[in-house]
């Protein structure tokens, strides 16, 4: 027998096990279903598929080309990847995931990225959007802003450091594929005006009218948000089942073992094994827990954001399956975010935190529901905000490095001569 009819296998087997939980529990999965439909319809929906046409229209009219020139000085240095990543790490980071494994996977099909660049790229700019990180976890789940600091840079920092990492990933003679040749390592007027050249070069090559280009976006978009909201429901289905079966509470055990001999307190298991399969339910549960030490549940938040939950997972791997980039070391890239965003909220707690109480002071806030945690008015605006200032800081600093690489040419260069 082989691997793959052995997956088969234990696929049909798993498969047929939830159906019986499902007609076992009919009143729980119908439940569960609803709240996943209600996650998906009141906040998924509306924060993510504005973006999702958005950048198809960006992508279309070569604009990623322009911002692709700009920031290579930037991005290839640091993380071994061309300067159009940087349209996708500051789109991903401000509107959260799959935004960013999108992107990815769209540079990938306009052949503007390696495969090896891909996985680096797609590896850490899968992170948790500003308003969930605020809105819901913060405020809704701890009813504590001013975690938001240090939860921030934990998880937005640590995933910087993954792409830092991510560069030694894949063959170091990759040849680097720019989405410009550029001229001059000088930011310059030719700098400028070979981007808009990319730019133009790109919108001729798509060839797309105005309408031909919306309508494509809107209807790849709306198949995209599909299986978005599909993969939604099932894992808030499956996780009800796996609660009503009692089988949640032997994965509970396994994971309290495993934190008494790392010294750490048992009762985050609820929090790190719900966040193991879905990020709102691992979140949640480290905020409503009333005995443990406030750092202990903001690094366990800070892990589960990080990680993302199979649930994002498997929104990523269906992303991925059209293109050559692999999952494994997506899911590695995963982990080990998470495990440096928990790692970085220990080290750096008395540093954003001074004077603050050891035990969380907070009580349980059961009625409370992430589709009313979330702003869904403005927060469209604040979030394309948020991606001009990022996108503009980069900008900044690409700038500022090439002035510098440019500079110090010209210094080698008299003292040669």
């Amino acid at each position: 027998m082989t691997i793959k009819s052995l997956n088969i296998m234990v696929l049909i087997t798993l498969l047929m096990g939830l159906c019986i939980l499902m007609l076992s529990y009919p009143e729980a999965y119908f439940e569960a279903a609803l709240r996943g439909l209600a996650i998906w319809w009141d906040v998924l929906f509306p924060s993510l598929f504005p973006f999702f046409i958005i950048s198809e229209v960006l992508l279309g009219f070569g604009i990623v080309h322009l911002i692709g020139t700009l920031l290579d000085p930037v991005m290839q240095p640091l993380f071994r990847i061309p300067g159009s990543g940087g349209f996708v790490v500051a789109m991903g980071y401000v509107s959260g995931y799959p935004i960013g494994a999108r992107l990815t996977a769209n540079l990938w099909e306009q052949k503007m990225i390696s495969r090896d660049a891909g996985e680096r790229l797609v590896a850490f700019t899968t992170s948790s959007d500003p308003i969930f990180l605020i809105g819901a976890v913060s405020i809704g789940f701890f009813h504590d802003s001013s975690i938001v600091p240090i939860l921030a840079v934990a998880h937005y920092g640590g995933g910087l450091l993954i792409g830092i990492i991510m560069r030694f990933h894949g063959s170091r003679s990759e040849n680097p594929q720019h989405s410009q040749n550029s001229p001059s390592p000088m930011f310059s007027l030719n700098r400028l005006k070979h981007a808009f050249q990319s730019m133009h070069k790109a919108r001729m090559e798509d060839g797309r009218t105005l309408g031909e280009l919306l309508l494509q976006a809107v209807q790849s978009s709306f198949q995209l948000i599909i299986v978005v909201g599909g993969l939604v429901v099932f894992f808030s289905v499956f996780l009800e089942l796996l609660t009503q079966a009692k089988i949640m509470s032997g994965l509970y055990w396994f994971m309290e073992r495993g934190l008494n001999l790392a010294g750490l307190p048992e009762s985050l298991s609820q929090s790190l094994v719900g966040g193991l399969f879905e990020v709102t339910l691992g979140a949640r549960s480290a905020g409503e827990s009333a005995s443990i030490p406030l750092q202990y549940k903001v690094a366990a938040a800070a892990f589960v954001l990080s990680w993302g939950g199979l649930s994002v997972h498997a929104q990523i791997a269906s992303i991925l399956h059209s293109t050559n980039l692999r999952y494994l070391p997506f899911m590695v890239a995963r982990f080990v975010h998470g495990v440096i965003a928990a790692v970085l909220v220990l080290l750096l707690w008395n540093v954003f935190m001074p004077g603050s109480g050891v035990l969380s002071t907070f009580q349980a806030f059961n009625s409370l529901t992430l589709p009313t945690l979330i702003p869904t008015t403005g927060g469209f605006t604040g979030i394309l905000t948020l991606f001009v200032i990022i996108l503009i800081v980069m900008l900044l600093l690409s700038l500022l490095l090439t002035v510098i690489t440019g500079i110090w040419s010209m210094v080698r260069r008299s003292i040669n001569k």
